[in-house]
């Protein structure tokens, strides 16, 4: 087993990370009331908030009782629904290692709506790439991954420890997140072409569109001044952002001049 546990990688900008750990105690209450209800209601709730791309695509229909709300409107409820525990577990642990470093270098706002996009962008890969599936869609790791691109481009030399457990050897190994998370996106394409269909359990091509969506994303809701590649070829890290004013002088022998950080 390969289990990222922590990374060595502080924040510099933001004091906490509000909207991470918010997306995460919603993921937890949603599966939370999954798992208060009874397995029929259970099972009903998930074809009902699930995405299933023959109804998004009109191909197929609902009964009434699962008509909750909109087709289209699942491609957002169906982030937040897990299928057990360890699915929930998993896709929080990512979340919480890897999300508070790119909601630093982006903002609050902006990593919500770029982790809501990113969900989007991996959901609708999924849909296409077979239109007539049945199979609800239910899970973050389509987002998460977005975030796990986002992560890859913007702090690609910092270390993430991952679990390595075999039979009884056991260790922590640091490994650089370049290395670790496009090892973890090359898999998904390896697995994606040994399962073109959708209804092989896991959706890897979700799981590809959001990490694509995340790369591509990333440099328009950064922050101007977060470098890409920090750490690579000499490139500059990230810039810790003060509390209080920037005392900055405009010429040598002038009177200080006070400018608040963006």
């Amino acid at each position: 087993m390969l289990l990222p546990i922590s990374d060595s990688n502080p924040r510099h900008r933001i004091s906490f990370q509000y909207v991470t750990v918010g997306l995460i105690a919603v993921c937890v209450a949603v599966f939370l009331w999954q798992a208060s209800l009874d397995p029929r209601s259970a099972q009903e709730a998930v074809f009902a908030l699930g995405t299933i791309p023959a109804v998004v695509f009109d191909e197929r229909t609902l009964p009434p009782q699962l008509s909750w709300i909109p087709a289209e409107m699942t491609l957002v409820t169906s982030m937040f629904l897990h299928g057990s525990w360890m699915h929930l577990i998993g896709n929080m642990l990512y979340l919480w290692i890897l999300g508070d470093n790119v909601e630093d270098c982006m903002g609050h706002v902006r990593f919500l709506v770029f982790y809501l996009v990113c969900g989007l962008a991996a959901v609708t890969t999924h849909m296409l790439i077979d239109t007539g599936s049945t199979v609800p869609l239910v899970g973050a790791s389509g987002a998460i991954s977005g975030v796990m691109g986002a992560y890859l481009l913007l702090h690609p030399t910092a270390r993430i420890n991952i679990l390595i457990w075999v039979l009884i050897f056991v260790r922590i190994v640091p490994v650089p997140a370049g290395i670790a998370l496009a090892a973890w996106i090359g898999l998904q394409v390896v697995s994606a072409a040994g399962d073109p269909g959708t209804g092989g359990g896991v959706a890897f091509w979700a799981h590809i569109g959001g990490a694509v969506a995340g790369m591509i994303l990333v440099p328009f809701f950064k922050d101007r001044d977060v470098p890409l590649l920090a750490g690579v070829g000499g490139r500059p890290g990230p810039v810790r952002a003060e509390n209080g004013p920037k005392i900055r002088l405009r010429r040598p022998g002038s009177r200080p001049v006070k400018r608040p950080w963006r």
